[in-house]
């Protein structure tokens, strides 16, 4: 009787799992892609960077790379660009992002944007503390930084704006466009990095693996695309009705 009683709450806990993996595979499938590659990617920088404060191999070869294209003209130009990835750029457009948001009274997309750009603040902060990684110092920089290096706090930041817009926009008419724009946005932002001599290019990884495992985590936790009944209004929906919609 025992062994009739294990295969039959096998049976049905196996017939539960396969309707979850069904019902979930999407979420699954965009953890592990999203999250969990992009953190490993992240913690294998972190641990040589731990072992070897001069960098990766390749850190320095890229690094003296792009500083052999160096010029007056260019030089101007990177200091002024790489001021957008922070305080010119991803702030006032996440704020007047934000203040949209507010305005349309979309708390779970307002809510979505502020822990994801907030939260990428405090893990850059954590881990320049943690990791002491200083910068490098081939040359002397036209825009010196004098913090810690890893992992880049200009490529955090824009990587997690644009992530969090293309979560935000995605399925409507300005997610490829968002995508386009941003991607070389971000690109741009990490080379000026490079090219004025204040990251290794390991760090502008990092910053853009760990930006984008925060922002994808963050989505799936808390669901900025959750539908609900269009006669309800977005600011009368409580906590349980969220969840029983979602639940279908």
């Amino acid at each position: 009787m025992f062994s009739s009683n294990f295969w039959k709450l096998s049976s049905s806990f196996l017939s539960f799992l396969e309707k979850l993996l069904v019902a979930y595979w999407r979420s699954l499938l965009l953890l592990l892609i999203g999250v969990c590659l992009p953190m490993l990617v992240f913690e294998e920088l972190a641990l040589v960077v731990l072992q070897n404060q001069g960098g990766l191999p390749w850190d320095e070869t890229l690094l003296l790379a792009v500083h052999k294209i160096a010029q007056p003209q260019l030089d101007v130009f990177a200091a002024t660009l790489t001021k957008f990835g922070v305080f010119w750029g991803v702030f006032p457009v996440a704020t007047v992002i934000s203040l949209v948001l507010l305005r349309l009274k979309k708390w779970r997309s307002l809510a979505y944007l502020l822990t994801t750009l907030l939260g990428s603040i405090l893990i850059n902060r954590t881990a320049k503390l943690l990791l002491h990684r200083v910068r490098p110092n081939l040359w002397e920089s036209i825009s010196p930084e004098f913090d810690y290096a890893f992992p880049s706090g200009h490529a955090m930041s824009s990587m997690t704006l644009i992530a969090a817009l293309v979560i935000l926009t995605w399925n409507s008419n300005w997610c490829w466009l968002v995508l386009a724009v941003g991607s070389v946005f971000v690109l741009a932002i990490g080379w000026t990095r490079i090219y004025l001599g204040v990251h290794f290019p390991s760090d502008i990884l990092a910053g853009w693996m760990v930006s984008i495992a925060w922002s994808i985590g963050v989505c799936l936790l808390i669901q900025p695309h959750l539908t609900k009944p269009s006669t309800i209004p977005e600011d009368e929906l409580t906590v349980d009705e969220e969840e029983s919609i979602a639940q279908g």
